[in-house]
C-alpha cells in the first residue's frame, strides 16, 4: 500500500527496490483522505529498456556468422523474444559437418528444442534429445526464451518456465559449424528439413554471448 499526498499540491515519490516486468498495472483505491475531496493521480516510470525488432515474412532468414579465434566461450547463451500468429516455424538453427545439429522450432504452437548428436554409434543411447516447452505460443503476443550450453549441461527457458537436461557423451565438443540462422534454414533441401517450415512473424532482441545480432544486421 503507498500512501498519498495530504493537500492539493505536494507529490508523494516512491521508488520500488527490484523493477517490475508486468502486462498490466491496476491500482485499488483503499482509502481517501477525510479532509479532501475524493481523486486520485498516478504517474508511473518505467526502466530503460532497449527493443531491437526485426520481421520475418515466411521466406527469409537471418545468418549469422562468427570468427573462430574469437568464439572460445566456456558457455552459450542465446537469448530472443518473438511473436507470431503462424503455430510452425523454425526460430533457430545450428549445423555442424557430421549430421549434429540443434534445432528450435515452433510447431502446433508449442516449442521444440531438438538436439541431434549425429553419430549414433558414439552416442548410441543419446543420439536426439527433444524438449518441448509452451502451448498457444502463437497468440501475437510476445514470448522470451533463453537457451544456455555449459558442458553438458543444457538450460531451456520459455516464458521463465525453465527445463534443466544434461546430454550424455562430448557434447560439449560438438562439430558444430560457426554459424547460426534465424527464422528457418538457409540451404533447403537438406535431410530432415524438407518438412520444416520458415518463421513468420517478430523478433526482438536477439543476443548470442551478449552479442546483439539485429543491431549487426542494421549495420550490415
Amino acid at each position: 500500500a503507498f500512501s498519498g499526498n495530504t493537500n492539493a499540491d505536494s507529490v508523494v515519490y516512491y521508488k520500488l527496490q527490484h523493477f517490475i516486468k508486468a502486462r498490466f498495472l491496476r491500482f485499488v483505491p483503499l482509502d481517501w483522505n477525510p479532509n479532501g475531496r475524493i481523486g486520485m493521480r498516478i504517474e508511473v516510470y518505467g526502466c530503460t529498456y532497449r527493443s531491437d525488432v526485426i520481421g520475418f515474412d515466411g521466406k527469409s532468414c537471418l545468418i549469422y556468422t562468427f570468427n573462430k579465434k574469437l568464439m572460445k566461450a566456456l558457455k552459450d547463451v542465446i537469448s530472443l523474444k518473438f511473436k507470431t500468429m503462424q503455430s510452425h516455424g523454425i526460430l533457430l538453427h545450428r549445423e555442424g559437418q557430421n549430421g549434429d545439429h540443434l534445432t528450435l522450432e515452433l510447431i502446433k504452437g508449442k516449442l521444440f528444442l531438438l538436439i541431434n548428436l549425429g553419430d549414433t554409434k558414439t552416442h548410441p543411447s543419446n543420439a536426439q534429445i527433444n524438449i518441448t516447452l509452451g502451448s498457444l505460443l502463437d497468440d501475437q503476443h510476445w514470448h522470451s526464451v533463453l537457451i544456455e550450453h555449459f558442458n553438458n549441461q543444457v538450460n531451456f527457458t520459455v516464458d521463465k518456465h525453465t527445463h534443466h537436461f544434461h546430454v550424455k557423451g562430448e557434447f560439449n565438443y560438438l562439430d558444430i559449424d560457426y554459424e547460426l540462422s534465424f527464422g528457418g534454414i538457409p540451404v533447403p533441401g537438406k535431410p530432415g528439413t524438407l518438412s520444416r517450415r520458415n518463421f513468420h512473424g517478430c523478433f526482438e532482441n536477439i543476443y548470442y554471448n551478449g552479442v546483439n545480432i539485429i543491431d549487426l544486421a542494421r549495420r550490415h
